[in-house]
């Protein structure tokens, strides 16, 4: 993963920014990420859905465990989902990753400035403050809901991350796009009808408990939608370079502002207060809650890796989409580890999910198959589900 990004650097207008260049010919036009689908391409792209799928499944599960055991600190539910970034620190001292060249893009010949450290800090400090308020309300919901409910109402993160890529990524929308995301709309929209009854709520909540837990997975997951699409726009149009290290950046310094604030507001509550208590009475153990918060913090930046990751080689939409895989996988396992109950309701959501998805995995098919086609013409055309990407091989 620390190895040189292979670099093709070529200018790609969006027709977002047509109308800006017509009539103006001393304008220059959009610079943007290319990205040839080559073996490497196509080694990153899996390495990071493996870890998006596996992190996202095995962190959701692990919370659900702290949760049913004894857990009740929303705010340490929180913090674990952002404080393991220190892990990533020692690839800063990898010699390997200092030689790894940053590439900017340029216009006319001309490199354009790295951003000041005003902007970065300000870009930084206001994901990370986003971050930390999408992961306390997606903490509140793994609380409140079974893991099979909230992970099938977190597929709605796509249908979000879509609209908001539309405004600020020019996203483009074929009939498979629009297809997947009214699906997952549906999916979601299908679980407001589910009665929180406590046979299928392991914390035996009332039907207040599952809404409040409903409304605010779906303002996490609006939230996460708007962090990928703002993460994606600030790589385009601010960062523009080319390096792993530019991934490692973004998730360190943005969790970092994010496990700042998580505990001001962990100390604030007094939630702190109770936490010995809450270890000693944890059902499994000392040991066990402690092991649970440290993987469960572990394997949250590993998907951080891979999200971030398949923003840079793609699109804010695919990195979403790939997350939607784990779908199926979440309610099956909470099923049987964790008794959640499959009516009907679940199973269409489900079904209707994983249509989505793989309506929106063929459009990524069409758009390779015409990428091969034109690979040798003299002008490209971006790819629909890879805005970023330049097919012109």
């Amino acid at each position: 993963m620390g190895e040189a990004q292979e670099l093709q650097l070529n200018i790609i207008v969006q027709d977002s920014h047509e109308a800006n260049h017509q009539g103006c010919t001393d304008v220059p036009e959009q610079p943007m990420l290319p990205r040839r689908r080559n073996l490497n391409w196509w080694l990153r792209i899996s390495i990071y859905t493996l870890f998006v799928i596996v992190g996202q499944s095995a962190a959701t599960l692990l919370g659900r465990l702290y949760y049913n055991k004894g857990g009740k600190s929303k705010c340490l539910g929180t913090l674990v989902q952002l404080a393991g970034f220190p892990i990533l620190l020692p690839y800063y001292c990898i010699p390997a990753s200092r030689r790894n060249p940053t590439t900017n893009i340029t216009t006319n010949n001309i490199p354009l400035k790295s951003p000041s450290t005003l902007i970065l800090a300000s870009i930084y400090v206001s994901l990370g403050l986003l971050v930390a308020l999408g992961c306390f309300l997606y903490s509140v919901g793994l609380s409140l809901l079974p893991v099979s409910t909230y992970s099938l109402i977190c597929a709605s993160q796509l249908v979000f991350n879509a609209l908001f890529s539309f405004f600020l990524n020019s996203q483009k929308f074929t009939p498979y796009i629009v297809n997947s995301l009214v699906l997952l709309t549906i999916s979601s929209t299908l679980l407001v009808f589910q009665a929180g009854d406590s046979a299928d709520d392991p914390i035996g909540g009332s039907k207040t408990k599952y809404v409040i837990g409903f409304l605010c997975t779906v303002g996490a997951s609006a939230g996460y939608g708007l962090v990928l699409s703002l993460t994606q726009l600030v790589f385009r149009e601010v960062i523009r370079n080319e390096t792993f290290a530019v991934i490692l950046d973004m998730i360190v310094y943005q969790s970092l502002v994010a496990t700042c604030a998580v505990l001001v507001g962990l100390f604030a509550s007094g939630e702190w207060r109770g936490l010995r208590k809450e270890m000693e009475r944890f059902e499994l153990g000392k040991l066990s809650y402690v092991m649970n918060l440290t993987w469960s913090a572990i394997i949250w930046q590993l998907y951080a890796i891979g999200a971030v990751g398949l923003i840079f080689e793609a699109s804010s939409l695919f990195s979403n989409a790939i997350s939607v895989v784990g779908l199926p996988v979440v309610p099956a396992l909470a099923v049987i580890f964790f008794h959640d109950k499959m009516d009907g309701i679940k199973a269409t959501a489900m079904v209707l999910g994983i249509w989505g998805f793989i309506s929106y995995v063929y459009q990524l098919y069409l758009d390779d198959r015409k990428s091969k086609t034109q690979r040798n013409n003299a002008t490209g055309e971006v790819s629909k589900a890879f805005p970023l990407e330049n097919i012109n091989g």
